[in-house]
C-alpha cells in the first residue's frame, strides 16, 4: 500500500469501533501494523503505529453513541488519556484504561522515541465491549472510566495474559471458537472491573468462575517447570479447596483433569523446545527437566504416547531442525 494511503486505512479501520478525529505528524508516511479480529459482538484489535492523537468530542458522543466500552492494554511507548471532564491520566507499559464511546475523550500516544520521531512505537491491544455484555450497572463504572490500572499484577496480569495470547492465536480461532472466546473475554473483564471496585459480589457467579479458571491456568504456565506444581499447591495458592478445584476444572475444561492438563502443557513445551534449533544442543533429558519432568522415561513414555514419536525422533525430523545449521 502506498505511504499516504497507508493513514486513511488505519483511520478507516479504527472508525468501525473507535469512532474520533484520528491525526499524527507522520501521516505522509505511517508505518503501521493492525490486526482486527470478530469475537462474537465483541472485537479485538492489536496495533502498533506512531505517535498520534485521537479525540472523540461531545458532539460526536451525541450523534453516534454504539453503547460500547473500550478496553485498552498498552504494550509500548505512553498515553496520556481525558477522558469526559476529568484531569489528564498518564500511561506506561502494562497499564490498562477503559472508556466509554457515550463520553468525549482526548488520547494521545506517543512512541517510545517520543512524539517527535517517526516509526512505530506505540503498542496496544484493544477490546470493544458493548455494555450489555458487562454484568454491572452503569453507575457502578462511572468511577473508573479513564483511570489507569497495573496489568501486571492480580486479576489485572491475569487478563492482559489473557488479551496477549489471544491475538497470538487470532489466525489459528474459527468462527465459533471466536464467539465463545468474546464471552469469556467479557467475564474476564467483568472479573476484574468488581475486583477493582471492590465490588466482587456484583458480578455474576459464572464470571466469577471463568475468572478464576484463567487465573488458575496462568498460575500452572508461570510454574510449570516446578516438578512439586500439583492441585494441592494450586489450590492452596488460590485458597480453595483440592476438592473445589477439581470440580471447577472438570465444568471448564470439557472434563480434563488437572493433572492431564499441566501434563499436557509441559510436553507442548517440551514439544516446541526440540524443535527450535537454538536449544539442538541442549540434552533431551535436560528439555524434560526445564519443563518439569525430571524422569527420563516418564517423558518418553509420555511423549511418545502424546505425539506418537519419541522426543529423539520429533527433534531429528522437526522442520526447524532440518533448517539449523
Amino acid at each position: 500500500m502506498p505511504a499516504r494511503e497507508r493513514f486513511e486505512h488505519w483511520r478507516e479501520l479504527l472508525g468501525k469501533s473507535r469512532a474520533s478525529e484520528v491525526t499524527s505528524a507522520h501521516a505522509d508516511d505511517f508505518q503501521v501494523e493492525a490486526r482486527h479480529l470478530e469475537l462474537g459482538s465483541a472485537t479485538l484489535l492489536k496495533t502498533s503505529f506512531p505517535s498520534a492523537r485521537f479525540r472523540r468530542t461531545a458532539g460526536m458522543a451525541r450523534r453516534s453513541d454504539p453503547g460500547v466500552y473500550h478496553l485498552t492494554l498498552l504494550l509500548g511507548g505512553a498515553m496520556a488519556l481525558t477522558h469526559g471532564t476529568g484531569p489528564a491520566k498518564m500511561f506506561r507499559p502494562g497499564d490498562l484504561h477503559i472508556v466509554d464511546s457515550a463520553q468525549p475523550f482526548d488520547l494521545r500516544a506517543f512512541g517510545a522515541g517520543g512524539a517527535g520521531r517517526g516509526g512505530p512505537g506505540v503498542e496496544a491491544v484493544g477490546v470493544d465491549l458493548p455494555a450489555s455484555m458487562l454484568s454491572l450497572p452503569e453507575h457502578r463504572l462511572r468511577g473508573i472510566l479513564g483511570r489507569g490500572f497495573s496489568g501486571r499484577e492480580g486479576m489485572g496480569a491475569v487478563l492482559s495474559e489473557f488479551l496477549v495470547s489471544l491475538d497470538r492465536q487470532a489466525a489459528a480461532l474459527g468462527l465459533d471458537e471466536a464467539a465463545r472466546l468474546g464471552t469469556v473475554v467479557a467475564d474476564l473483564v467483568t472479573a476484574w472491573l468488581t475486583r477493582e471496585l471492590d465490588c466482587e459480589a456484583a458480578a455474576p457467579d459464572h464470571a466469577r468462575q471463568r475468572a478464576t479458571m484463567e487465573s488458575i491456568r496462568a498460575f500452572i504456565r508461570r510454574n510449570l517447570h516446578d516438578p512439586d506444581l500439583s492441585p494441592p499447591v494450586i489450590a492452596a495458592a488460590h485458597h480453595l479447596s483440592v476438592s473445589y478445584l477439581h470440580r471447577l476444572f472438570a465444568q471448564q475444561s470439557h472434563g480434563e483433569t488437572v493433572a492431564a492438563w499441566i501434563r499436557a502443557q509441559r510436553l507442548e513445551r517440551a514439544r516446541r523446545d526440540l524443535a527450535d534449533p537454538a536449544l539442538r544442543t541442549m540434552p533431551i533429558h535436560m528439555v524434560a527437566v526445564r519443563w518439569g519432568i525430571p524422569s527420563a522415561s516418564d517423558f518418553s513414555r509420555s511423549f511418545r504416547a502424546a505425539y506418537g514419536l519419541s522426543p529423539r525422533e520429533h527433534r531429528n525430523c522437526a522442520p526447524a531442525a532440518r533448517a539449523a545449521p
